[in-house]
């Protein structure tokens, strides 16, 4: 089993700017995922995958939310 390498920045807003790209960044895969199942007539998976967008996308705005008052924090 390998060891995660550690970031070597230590930004405090480095993991929640992480995990805020990769909800977007799944918001945006989920496209092709849904298209696939349409083009497959797959409904149950498009629809599963439609929950999992829908789900990253509430993550992404709540990150995007987070990030940006904390920042107005610091920057007073």
């Amino acid at each position: 089993m390998t060891k995660e390498q550690m970031s070597p920045v230590r930004d405090k807003n480095y993991d929640l700017i992480h995990a805020l790209q990769m909800s977007l960044e799944h918001v945006y895969r989920m496209e092709t995922y849904i298209a696939d199942a349409d083009a497959r007539g797959d409904t149950e998976l498009a629809t599963w995958f439609r929950k999992i967008q829908e789900n990253n996308r509430k993550a992404g705005d709540q990150g995007k939310q987070m990030l940006m008052n904390r920042l107005q924090q610091e920057g007073r």
